[in-house]
């Protein structure tokens, strides 16, 4: 272990290396805070649980739009810079929020300026999130990208970290401190973040590189993802020919619309250089977006959650109202959660990256399915009959179901970092997992609209069962969507 972080420092640097674990431990930390705005949602503006999870549905909608994020920052250069100027932006956004919410009471007990403050709050931590992925995927490009592994691995680990300790502490600060005193503490990670922002360094582009950059990009971006694809093909033998020739006739379609979108390099204006670029970025961002390897694996993505209702909040409401479990107690099912995805990251790189993606995706989608069955048996007491108590069921049920979600999109995120194509790293990077996010979203609201159809709320659990037993039944869907998984696809580096 330390071997492998001292020969990551060795080829990224200390400072670099830093940073990248503290943005990730601060992402896995939050649950720290947002285990007390679940609270505060709960027991502070008496929501039910339909509401509550339309709230947090619409406050987490800014990491659906993370490609926004990405084409900012790879085409608009602020000060000649890319990466760190955003990336203290996103800081600020992430910082300000928690400052606010922990000094006037009166925004954090009303539901519209919560909801607002905490979407902005988003915002800055997606933000960051994309920036800290860009730099990641330029790091491994530049070094070597047999690297993009074991830092994405170096990432998820960080990130594990944070979640474990945010768990473990966000329930002991729910019993012993005030919300607003959490939301304080809690900001003291954003403000180191901010301050390390300055120990990065960040080569500048000038003017001339900046069209020159916009132009390489975008034929890069085709080449590569052209070629990606290939990579998948089921029968290479058969069709390297004509492949061959039609990425050449493509390359050349891409050349001549490159031209015409260029800025002429004498008067050029700033504004119309970024324009350019702009129009650049986005063009091989669709060029990329409608290959099918990027295009199929990311439909799934977002049928996986859009198709499989979300019950985690009214769960929340069912286990803290009617089987009264302590804060304390919900801390350490998540940190058991984060230590499956650990482990799940470490096995993963050891045993299953050869594996196909379909069987992974298969088998976890059925571990989920029965995970859901013992949800039911919680909800229908049957465990009680059995004499198993009911924190032994949520530790094996609702706590190991997040690890298991977590655990089915580690291939993903090694592909993804390996399709991003120079240029528009941030672009592609966001967008790929942004259909995660906005599915998960979606499926949130869907999950908010059954236990609204079936008349669940706070105090009124009776149709509970019935919901839980549909969205198991709903989870074998996405199984019968494998094809749009590349049939040979596996998780390795090429």
């Amino acid at each position: 272990m330390i071997q492998w972080v001292q020969r990551l420092r060795i080829a990224f640097g200390t400072s670099f290396l830093w940073l990248v674990c503290l943005i990730y431990f601060t992402q896995g930390f939050r649950s720290f805070v947002w285990t007390a705005v679940s609270y505060q949602l709960k027991d502070g503006l008496k929501l039910s649980p339909s509401a509550s999870q339309l709230v947090s549905s619409i406050a987490f909608f800014p990491w659906s739009i993370k490609p926004l994020y990405g084409i900012l920052s790879d085409c608009i250069p602020i000060r000649g810079r890319k990466r760190v100027p955003y990336l203290v932006i996103a800081t600020v956004l992430s910082l300000l929020p928690w400052l606010i919410l922990g000094q006037i009471s009166s925004l954090r007990s009303s539901r519209l300026p919560l909801m607002i403050i905490l979407t902005v709050q988003n915002l800055g931590s997606a933000m960051a999130d994309v920036v800290v992925d860009a730099m990641i995927a330029e790091a491994v490009r530049v070094e070597r990208a047999s690297f993009a592994g074991d830092l994405q691995s170096l990432s998820w680990m960080a990130m594990a970290l944070g979640g474990i300790c945010g768990s473990l502490l966000g329930g002991y600060a729910l019993s012993n401190l005030q919300i607003e005193t959490i939301f304080l503490l809690f900001s003291i990670l954003p403000a180191i973040q901010l301050f390390s922002c300055g120990w990065v360094n960040e080569d500048s582009i000038g003017g001339k590189d900046l069209r020159e950059y916009s132009k390489i990009s975008h034929e890069e971006n085709g080449n590569n993802t052209a070629s990606d694809a290939d990579n998948f093909a089921v029968e290479k033998s058969k069709t390297s020919s004509s492949r061959r020739k039609k990425i050449q006739k493509n390359s050349n379609k891409r050349s001549d619309i490159t031209s015409k979108f260029q800025v002429p390099e004498k008067g050029g204006l700033l504004v119309s250089q970024w324009f350019q670029s702009l129009r650049t970025a986005t063009y091989s961002l669709l060029r990329a977006f409608r290959q099918p390897i990027i295009l199929r694996p990311m439909t799934w993505f977002l049928l996986a959650h859009v198709t499989v209702p979300n019950l985690s909040t009214i769960m929340f409401y069912y286990q803290t109202e009617f089987l009264n479990l302590e804060a304390s107690f919900l801390g350490t099912t998540r940190v058991v959660g984060w230590l499956g995805l650990m482990l799940g990251t470490i096995v993963y790189n050891r045993y299953l990256k050869k594996m196909k993606l379909r069987k992974i995706l298969m088998w976890s989608h059925v571990g989920l399915s029965v995970l859901g069955v013992l949800d039911m048996v919680l909800v229908s007491r049957t465990n009680a009959v059995l004499g198993v108590s009911d924190k032994v069921m949520v530790l094996c049920g609702s706590a190991l179901s997040d690890a298991v979600n977590q655990f089915k999109f580690m291939p993903f995120l090694i592909l993804s970092g390996q399709l991003c194509p120079p240029g528009i790293e941030g672009t592609l990077f966001a967008l790929f997992m942004s259909i995660n996010n906005f599915g998960s979203t979606l499926g949130s609201f869907v999950g908010a609209g059954l236990a609204s159809f079936l008349n669940i709320s706070s105090g009124s659990f009776d149709n509970l069962l019935l919901g839980v037993g549909i969205q198991v039944l709903c989870t074998f869907i996405p199984i019968a969507f494998l094809f749009l998984i590349p049939k040979e696809a596996t998780g390795i580096s090429a």
